[in-house]
This record gives C-alpha cells, structure tokens and sequence, in this order.
C-alpha cells in the first residue's frame, strides 16, 4: 500500500509542477520575460517550502519534492544536454577548442580559488571553502541555451563559445568534484592531499570524455541509421536509449551524466537521422525542459533564511557573478573580437545549476556543510539561475534595437 501511495504522491507532484510551469510561462511570455524564468519560480511558489506547506493532506504537503520527481528532474537535464547536442557539430566543437577550452578552463579556475581565499578569509575551515568553491565553479548550460534558442541564437558564435566553454567547464568542474568528496571522505582530511592522485582523477575525468567523443562519433551514426530500423519509432527509440546509455556510462564513472548525453546528441548531429530524432526529441523536451527547472525551483527552503543566511549569499552571489564575468568574459572577447559577444559568453557562463546542488548535497550528507551554508549555496544557485536569462535577454534586446 505504501508503494502506492508514493506512486501516486509522485504523480500528484509531477501534475502540480507541469501545470504552475506552464502557467508561468504563459505569464512570462506576456510580459516579455524569459520563459526559463517563469519555470523556475513555479517550482518555487508551489513548492513544499512555499504554497505547498499549505496544502497538506494526511500530515504532508500535497507536493513532496522525494527522490523519484528527483530523478526525473535529472532524466530532463539529460534530455536538454543531448538537444544541445544536436545543435553542434564534433567539428565546430573543435574548431572552437582553443576558445572553448580557455574559457572553460578560467571558468573553473577563477571561481574556485577566488572563493576559496575570500571563504578562508571569513573563518571557514579548509575543506568548507573548498565545498563552497566547488559549487561556484560548474555552469548550468539548459538555461543559457533555452534563451539562446528562444532568440534563435544557437547558430551565433558567442552561443557556440557558450555551449563549447560549458562542456569544458562541466568537465572540469566535475573533475574539482571527484577531488574534492574523495577528499572530503578521506579520513585525514586536506592535510592528507595526494597531488599525484587529483591530478589522476582529472586527467581521468578528461579522457573519458575525449574517449567518449570520440567512440560517439565513431560508433552512434553506424548504430542508428535508416538502413538498420524500418519499423516506425525505432530510430527515435533507438536514439534515446544511446543517449541514456552514454549519461549512465558517463555517471558511473563520476561524471555528470550530462556529459555523456551531451556527446551522443553532438555525433548524431551530422548523420542522416538528424531531422527525425530532433523533431522528436523536441516534442519530449516540451515537458522535461519546464519540468527539470520547475523542480530546481521547488528545492529552495525559505525557512532557512535569516540575516546571516542572506549576508553570505550576497558575497557568495557577488563573487559567482564577477568571476564568471571576468574568467569567461575577458577571454571571450579577445577570441570573439567583439565586446558585446564577449560579454554575452560571460553572462551566458553566470548561471549555476544542477552541479552547484549536487555539491551542496555532498557537503550537506557528508557533514562538512551546516544547513545555513546549504541554503546560502541553494539561493546562489537560484539567483544566478534567475539573473543569466533576463540579463542575456536585455542584451539580445539592445542588439534587436540597434
């Protein structure tokens, strides 16, 4: 019985957020702001720390935000990464790879040792600010490239810089994660540190994923082809397994799953197949996409909020948003040779999602985070998730005037 009723607390939960998603997305779009945007205060408004506290039936809130609408939140970033995907070309990949790779790279470094000497400065143990400057590295591409493609931008080259930076940045900021709970779950703490064995896990971190291109490349377009499957949704099936498959495999070896998919979307984008599994997958991202932010949204706990929260998120937030704007923007004008395009990288680069939530996560079950510090990471995530969309929409905005 007590399956059931989870089952049924868990659709309940999916109906909820799907409905306050759309309906804020139609608001949104009246008011001519990101619909990204609304999305992720829907979750927020209806979820269990907000409205949702209010309904409750049998003792619980009518939307419990448990581990099964978890995974599907996860199962929708999979879905907007292999989409982003589609969009580029192994080619274009590497043909941006000096830029990507250098604006990445900043990306990751800049961030995490600016936040780690400001935090160390404020008290916080060594391996607390290493947790927190974690968090600050990792970009959340799904929401830079849901305005990117409301704009029809997904073809300009800050967008290509964008999404190829983001990759590299993911990667990294991956690697930093693998580093940094390996550490955290060691017994001697960061005073044990082997440098030769970070240095292993990142290169490790790096090679999968150049492996993985590459196999993806190589192998995927051979697999699914026109030739093989006649019968009608087998390429679009087809399709999707590989793309689950790459995140799992990417997963299972402490990647973000991401990545994997990611990678399958860039080698079925210059195949036969293309139009078929893009029309197809973008009819599946209409209800993943809003759901996945939606349920972003719905995990921050206002109840945590008092002063000293909201003192640190400000400093947490000030330094997300200027080391972003500096180790990506910079870079990306001098590659771009334009202001404005390197501006837009550096914006489109602000954003932090999913990996900012799962660090936070790992330091929350691990011990070394307190919930005041969990929070101020939860808020960071949401306001710079909230900024990046309506601050690269005014700048699209600008160009569409001049």
């Amino acid at each position: 019985m007590a399956v059931e009723a989870h089952f049924i607390e868990t659709i309940i939960g999916v109906g909820i957020l799907l409905f306050a998603a759309k309906l804020m997305a139609e608001l949104f779009l009246r008011l001519k702001l990101p619909i990204v945007l609304g999305e992720l205060l829907a979750g927020m408004i209806v979820g269990p720390f907000a409205l949702g506290a209010f309904f409750v039936i049998d003792g619980k809130s009518l939307l419990e935000i448990g581990s099964e609408i978890k995974v599907l939140g996860e199962i929708g970033a999979i879905v907007i990464l292999f989409m982003a995907g589609l969009e580029m070309t192994p080619r274009e990949f590497l043909k941006g790879g000096k830029a990507s790779f250098t604006v990445g790279t900043l990306g990751v470094v800049v961030p995490f040792f600016a936040g780690l000497a400001v935090f160390q400065m404020f008290g916080f143990d060594a391996l607390q600010s290493m947790l927190i400057a974690t968090a600050l590295t990792a970009t959340s591409i799904a929401i830079s490239i849901q305005v990117l493609s409301e704009f029809g931008k997904l073809k300009a080259p800050e967008a290509r810089l964008i999404i190829g930076a983001a990759v590299v940045d993911d990667i990294l900021a991956i690697a930093v994660l693998s580093v940094v709970s390996s550490i955290a779950g060691s017994e001697g703490g960061v005073e044990n540190i082997d440098i030769m064995k970070v240095t292993i896990t990142i290169l490790q971190v790096l090679g999968f994923f150049a492996i993985m291109l590459v196999a993806s490349v190589l192998v995927i377009p051979k697999i699914i082809s026109t030739r093989l499957w006649k019968a009608k949704g087998s390429i679009e099936g087809i399709a999707t397994a590989s793309f689950f498959g790459a995140a799992a495999l990417a997963g299972s070896i402490g990647l973000s799953p991401i990545v994997g998919a990611f990678a399958v979307g860039m080698a079925l984008s210059t195949t036969k197949v293309f139009e078929k599994v893009e029309n197809y997958i973008g009819k599946i991202g209409l209800i993943f996409a809003p759901l996945f932010f939606a349920i972003i949204g719905a995990q921050v706990d206002f109840r945590e909020v008092n002063l000293e929260v909201l003192a640190l998120s400000g400093i947490i937030i000030a330094i997300a948003i200027s080391t972003k704007l500096f180790g990506c923007g910079l870079p990306a004008m001098m590659f771009l040779k334009s202001k404005a395009q390197g501006m837009r990288v550096g914006i489109g680069m602000i954003s932090r999602g999913e990996v900012g939530l799962i660090v936070a996560g790992v330091g929350v079950s691990s011990g070394i985070l307190t919930s005041d510090v969990y929070s101020t990471i939860v808020i960071m995530v949401a306001v710079t998730t909230i900024i990046t969309p309506i601050w690269l929409k005014m700048e699209y905005k600008k160009e569409q005037k001049r």
